[in-house]
């Protein structure tokens, strides 16, 4: 447990700063796990109390594949979803360290902060250290930082004494650990090394071992061999798929995917022929600008799976976020259904919470018995479960696609939430109530994007929001949050969270949105 620069840890400082042990060596490994080890009492003993003195280092890195990411417009800007964590301030001892590739317009800044409950801007700010890298180029924010020694000594000043101190990542790789050893303070994620659990393979093998069911298909592929070969099979096993989908293990919001359909009447060595004669030509991948051939490559450096793509006239995909705490307590957290757009619904651009009536508790009991699995396996901090439903003769038929090791598209809205209204979800009904038993509901999209919007600064979205009466209302509980506003501008992108009394008005404030937006920029 980390207490402040000083603190009680001298022998792991002295360590990290004269020693600095190999990236992923024996050595790194070992201080990262007994750096780990201490965060268990750290979380029982500061974590329930509102009061006592914690300092949270935000590390907003996307550290996925470059190349994959490259292909999500503003990308950088994601970053900013994690803003959503400085409403923690609320808490009158607790500080924030929070660190981007730029600098981060101080009108969004204020933007979060004027929303603290019983807390002054001022009170917020005085305990709020922004640092920026100044580095706009496409590598992962933590590798920026690594590169910078002279900042990281400012992240460690920047810790009170006294105060217990841990990261907030969006994900968590070799990069995290290595920063987390430099900086002598646990992570709140999952250790590296499990980080198979979270790709698209691990996932069908736990989803196995939690008995859940999952779209017919393979795993561990390593190339174009491989695929060819699971797509024949995949076929003659199953004659009545149309269409299959080629997912790369650590795809990213669907831009990792591929579909493929299969010619009608070919069975056997016949479809295996036509596979290796035409996969490059009809492969399609899901990613805007990315080809079969670099789609290939791709998987060949990060191997993939081949699934049945699901089929039916009712489908749905449900999401559910869980939580490993640093005791082993597993909890359900929330469910959504995932919007999903693109000619085959592949790419996740918003989410509805909670997920539909008629099966979210359904997906909530699987997503336990598959965290189960995971707790075994040592898995710590936030994750979600992808869904894939279909209805069939009036009843829901759900298949289990995909673990998310790492804070996602529905993982800031909830927070957001969370944060704002001081509330929960009720377990019996997976509703989210306020502390005094009003039900919420919302609308989120990170993907709210049209070239009209483009120019439009930061002060700009807060002028029109507050002129039309959109911004989210503490005495209501009732409008708009909006987040990746720093994208507004260059890319005309950014995301809202739609809050209402009743899923029609949460998604009602979304249809308004657009709509004083796209009167505002015409012309």
């Amino acid at each position: 447990m980390h207490t402040g620069n000083q603190g009680e840890m001298p022998l792991l400082f002295n360590y990290c700063k004269s020693c600095k042990p190999l990236p992923g060596s024996p050595e790194e490994l070992e201080v990262f796990k007994n750096i780990q080890q201490g965060f268990a009492n750290q979380f029982e003993l500061f974590f329930p109390d509102n009061l006592a003195p914690k300092t949270i280092v935000v590390v907003p890195s996307l550290s996925l594949d470059q190349e994959v990411l490259a292909k999500v417009e503003g990308a950088m800007y994601y970053e900013e979803r994690l803003l959503c964590l400085l409403l923690l301030l609320r808490m009158p001892r607790t500080n924030i360290i929070y660190i981007s590739s730029t600098a981060i317009d101080p009108i969004i800044i204020d933007y979060y902060l004027h929303l603290l409950p019983g807390i002054t801007g001022y009170h917020a700010r005085e305990r709020l250290t922004l640092i920026s890298c100044y580095d706009t180029t496409a590598i992962p924010l933590t590798e920026k930082i690594l590169q910078r020694p002279r900042l990281i000594e400012r992240i460690k000043k920047a810790i009170p004494s006294g105060s217990v101190a841990h990261m907030a990542c969006f994900n968590t790789t070799g990069l995290e650990r290595t920063l987390a050893v430099h900086l002598g303070i646990p992570v709140y994620g999952c250790d590296p090394s499990l980080i198979y659990l979270g790709t698209k393979s691990g996932s069908r093998r736990v989803f196995l071992q939690a008995g859940v069911p999952i779209p017919a298909g393979a795993e561990n592929l390593t190339g174009s061999s491989d695929i060819i070969h699971a797509l024949a099979a995949l076929k003659d096993m199953h004659p009545h798929i149309k269409k299959a989908v080629i997912k790369l293990n650590d795809g990213f919001s669907g831009e990792g995917n591929a579909i493929i359909k299969y010619p009608e009447n070919l069975r056997g060595k016949a479809l295996h022929k036509w596979l290796t004669d035409n996969l490059l030509t009809e492969m399609k991948p899901v990613a805007k600008d990315m080809n079969a051939e670099i789609f290939l490559k791709k998987f060949e450096l990060m191997e993939g799976i081949v699934e049945a793509f699901v089929e039916g006239d009712v489908k749905t995909s449900p999401s559910v976020q869980c939580r490993i705490n640093p005791l082993g307590e597993v909890d359900v957290i929330s469910t959504h259904d995932q919007v999903l757009a693109g000619a085959e619904g592949q790419i996740f651009i918003g989410a509805h919470f909670p997920a539909d009536a008629d099966y979210r508790l359904q997906i909530a009991e699987m997503s336990r018995a598959v965290s189960k699995v995971l707790k075994k396996e040592g898995v710590l901090g936030r994750f979600s479960i992808d869904f894939i439903s279909v209805k069939e003769n009036d009843c829901w038929k759900h298949y289990a696609i995909e673990i998310n090791l790492r804070k996602g598209g529905t993982t800031h809205p909830f927070l957001m939430l969370q944060y704002l209204t001081d509330g929960s979800c009720n377990e019996t009904t997976g509703i989210f109530e306020t502390a005094g038993g009003r039900q919420l509901y919302y609308y989120a999209s990170d993907n709210v994007q049209s070239d009209q919007y483009k120019g439009l600064s930061p002060h700009d979205l807060i002028d029109i929001a507050m002129f039309h009466g959109l911004h989210f209302d503490g005495a209501t509980y009732r409008g708009v949050m909006f987040h990746m506003i720093g994208a507004l501008s260059q890319y005309g992108k950014m995301g809202m969270v739609c809050i209402g009394g009743s899923p029609a008005e949460a998604y009602e404030l979304y249809t308004k949105t657009i709509q004083v937006l796209d009167a505002e920029t015409a012309g």
